[in-house]
């Protein structure tokens, strides 16, 4: 519903990354507060900072559980498998 509660931004016109929320699209006003997340990410509120944070925090969560399982994956699966395939000569040492 963009343009219902607010006017977006022209799409002819150069944007500078000041000119809209990150999340909203909502046109910034230069006299009033911006508030900044990871040094260039403009927002039109506290709240709606505070809701790409948790965003990204929940992302980060669930790309650490995925990578987590993973790893899991790839532990349980079979490593007398690959020993097996591995060959060496008589007298080498193997290092781990």
């Amino acid at each position: 519903m963009p343009g219902f509660f607010f006017e977006s931004l022209p799409d002819d016109e150069p944007h500078y990354f000041l000119d809209s929320c990150f999340l909203y699209k909502k046109p910034l006003d230069p006299i009033r507060d911006i508030f900044m997340y990871r040094g260039d990410t403009p927002f039109c509120s506290e709240e709606c900072r505070q809701e790409q944070i948790e965003m990204d925090e929940n992302n980060d969560k669930n790309l650490k559980l995925s990578s987590i399982k993973d790893q899991k994956k790839k532990k349980s699966s079979s490593p007398l498998k690959a020993q097996n395939h591995l060959h060496f000569r008589p007298g080498t040492v193997v290092a781990g």
